[in-house]
């Protein structure tokens, strides 16, 4: 009886994965995979490939905002982690578009998780919703990420694709680059009186990372998932938090009118929305059990 041919190598068994925007949250979705998935990682930046080698990708130089760069993106990967921002200025994101263009050229993406804001909902005047509220986005920083959810249905619906929108709020970590709360508290920047705050959604960078793998695995068909965790803490309140548990004086409080003549339009624009998300989905379609569930328990934590 011949000998059956023997079967392909274990790496080449692996699932496969394109990540997209592979910053500080896809570097921490690559630890957690460990060596369990074969991932590609495109950046736009050829310094990055070491690094991303060290975490266990294979890095593939392209740019979003050259199109003629990305090739046949589609042909890499059934999975892919989208993260890339949008550009800075405009109210469209032809990056998405530019990723799209590349991946129908190589074949369908079966699977498509696409890293959003809750800032698509505009000002909620502080109420509590889940994922059926419309959208609203109050600045072309919104209306970009609006555009961008806009194409992807279109391409899940059109090509059959599963594709997840992760509407993500504020993001924290204590080692995030330049990104960790205390960093700001340390630079005494002020938030609102009481009377003017504005409540505010957080979620850890580790756990978002956990949410990214979930949902592409468990995602349903162009749907929408708030991940986020069940703190509910006017902004600053929770600032006056990142401040006692650092041990830091607590950042001054003012007035809307002089904070908005004190802050930049960005910062300010931060402290003029509201509202609550409720994360039911991430919990029981994604089964996301997190790890800081409130930002007491990520902040105590320090990572």
């Amino acid at each position: 009886m011949p000998t059956p041919p023997p079967g392909r190598p274990a790496a080449f068994r692996k699932p496969r994965l394109l990540i997209v925007g592979c910053g500080d949250v896809g570097e921490r979705v690559l630890r957690q995979l460990g060596s369990r998935w074969r991932v590609v990682a495109l950046t736009s930046q050829p310094a990055r490939r070491g690094a991303l080698r060290k975490f266990g990708a294979r890095p593939l130089v392209g740019d979003l905002d050259r199109p003629a760069s990305l090739g046949r993106l589609g042909a890499l990967a059934p999975r892919v982690l989208h993260l890339a921002p949008p550009p800075g200025q405009g109210d469209d994101d032809p990056r998405t578009a530019a990723l799209l263009r590349a991946l129908a050229r190589g074949g369908v993406a079966k699977r498509l998780v696409y890293g959003s804001t809750t800032g698509v909902y505009g000002d909620a005047g502080g109420a509590r919703f889940d994922e059926t509220r419309a959208v609203n986005p109050a600045t072309d920083r919104a209306r970009r990420r609006v555009a961008a959810e806009a194409r992807l249905r279109l391409y899940g619906r059109a090509c059959g694709a599963t594709v997840t929108l992760l509407r993500i709020p504020g993001i924290y970590a204590g080692d995030r680059p330049g990104g960790a709360p205390r960093e700001r508290v340390a630079r005494g920047t002020p938030v609102l009186r009481a009377e003017d705050d504005v409540h505010t959604n957080h979620i850890h960078a580790e756990d978002l990372a956990r949410a990214c793998l979930a949902a592409l695995h468990r995602g349903r068909p162009q749907r929408v998932v708030h991940v986020s965790d069940d703190t509910e803490l006017a902004m600053g309140d929770y600032f006056d938090l990142v401040a006692d548990l650092a041990r830091l004086p607590r950042p001054p409080r003012l007035g809307r009118d002089e904070a908005r003549a004190r802050l930049s339009p960005m910062a300010y624009s931060f402290m003029s929305e509201s509202r609550r998300l409720v994360n039911r989905r991430l919990k029981t379609e994604l089964r996301v059990a997190l790890r800081y569930p409130t930002v007491r328990e990520g902040l105590q934590d320090g990572r």
